[in-house]
């Protein structure tokens, strides 16, 4: 069975190596998904989660996060990210891809300085536009592109058709570029 949180960040603050374990037993087959399917690659997931196993142990102490799956799975999902476009530079992942083409409608990616400013400005909006989503779009859009979980997996956890959660979150997609244009920011 596995350890709480506090109890997990306790020993790794104690810089036992158990923390590891328990967080590999607690949330391992999580992080091995969301690393997948922004990969589509086991062996680069696996690589992706022992990095993000690292870097939870070199960063904590001195920080103890407040959400340890959320601080875990945005390492994992970092890592992965890297990884996917260190290999995109060799071939296109289709799937991801996809998930990345269908924010774009809303919000464009950019490498710039100004860019990195606005990022967070960015952040901020999708905070309070994800607040004003009821509990069910906020869960699908953050599934499909915060997880990179396929349409069709969607679907069935959901129990509607592979269609509807399109239309669905084409519309979420909808509200999120409307909302971003009322608060000023140019798409």
């Amino acid at each position: 069975m596995a350890l709480e949180d506090e109890r997990i960040l306790d020993l790794l603050f104690a810089r036992s190596e158990d923390g590891i374990r328990e967080m590999e037993e607690k949330y391992g087959v999580r992080c091995r998904k969301l690393a997948g399917n922004i990969l589509g690659n086991d062996r680069d997931a696996e690589e992706c989660v022992n990095d993000a196993y690292l870097g939870v142990w070199n960063t904590v102490p001195p920080k103890r996060p407040g959400s340890l799956p959320a601080y875990l799975f945005g390492i994992v999902r970092n890592r992965s990210a890297a990884r996917y476009h260190a290999n995109r530079a060799k071939k296109r992942n289709s799937f991801y891809d996809a998930v990345l083409d269908e924010l774009a409608e809303c919000i464009p990616s950019g490498d710039g300085v100004e860019d990195e400013v606005l990022a967070g400005e960015l952040a901020g909006l999708l905070n309070v536009f994800l607040g004003s989503l009821k509990r069910e779009d906020r869960v699908l859009f953050m599934c499909r592109y915060w997880y990179s979980d396929s349409v069709s997996e969607l679907a069935v956890r959901l129990g509607m058709s592979g269609s509807r959660v399109s239309v669905r979150l084409y519309r979420l997609r909808d509200r999120l570029r409307r909302f971003l244009e009322k608060e000023g920011y140019v798409i």
